[in-house]
């Protein structure tokens, strides 16, 4: 079942074309990796895929919703996380789980429920009450993905999630993405670390717009004889 689709995207801004003719679809649970050097087209088709953004041609349908007419009907059935992590530095742990999941639309009983839930995972029970602020990196880390997929959407959109953190934080990172997975939701990620890429289901390269190679991590290393991918991105990117 695919939980995204995307078909023959155009985006276009005066003369300059952002996105030129993606076609790609994504599986339910699968986790698919969203590569290329900036400049390449991710940012605005992320956009677009969350609703954000309305392309210029093409039909883009995510959770089961066209993104051009129905925006936020795509926006209640999705998770997302920024590079900056999406949370309050001046609220509360607890304060930034009630507004997101409020948000969200869950009631507020339902939050309650979560909000135990999430912080005993994350053991986060004792400090419920400190300001986000005062957290570490991997911890502010771990808390956004948590409250980014709190209404247990059918996808969710991690855009560059692991910037700046070091490797050990970033492996328990991918840790809660395989368990997200597992559970179902549809993990989207755009990643400029290429051993991540490596952890995806899928992944697709940008380059200039375009999608210039689609596939397994593994096969597409294989197909242009690369030994990494690192070197498989040099080799198609660059």
């Amino acid at each position: 079942m695919d939980i995204i689709n995307v078909k023959d995207l155009v985006m276009k801004f005066g003369d300059f074309t952002a996105n030129d003719h993606l076609t790609f679809s994504v599986k339910k649970g699968e986790i698919f990796g969203f590569l290329g050097a900036n400049g390449a087209g991710k940012t605005t088709a992320m956009k677009i895929l969350c609703g954000l953004l309305k392309p210029s041609s093409g039909c883009v349908v995510v959770a089961g919703y066209n993104v051009a007419s129905h925006p936020e009907k795509v926006k209640r059935n999705i998770g997302y996380m920024s590079q900056k992590f999406s949370l309050n530095d001046d609220l509360t742990v607890a304060e930034n789980i009630l507004v997101y999941g409020a948000i969200y639309g869950l009631s507020r009983a339902e939050i309650a429920r979560r909000t135990e839930a999430v912080l005993e995972k994350l053991e986060l029970t004792q400090m419920r009450r400190r300001l986000v602020r005062t957290l570490s990196l991997g911890w502010k880390q771990k808390l956004a993905f948590s409250v980014a997929t709190i209404h247990r959407p059918s996808v969710v959109f991690l855009d560059e999630p692991t910037s700046g953190v070091d490797p050990v934080t970033r492996r328990r990172f991918w840790e809660l993405i395989y368990e997200a997975a597992e559970n179902g939701i549809t993990v989207f990620v755009s990643t400029h670390y290429m051993d991540e890429a490596e952890y995806c289901d899928r992944i697709s390269i940008m380059n200039r717009g375009q999608i210039i190679a689609l596939d397994r991590p593994r096969q597409l290393k294989q197909v242009h004889g690369a030994e990494s991918m690192n070197e498989l991105f040099i080799l198609l990117a660059r």
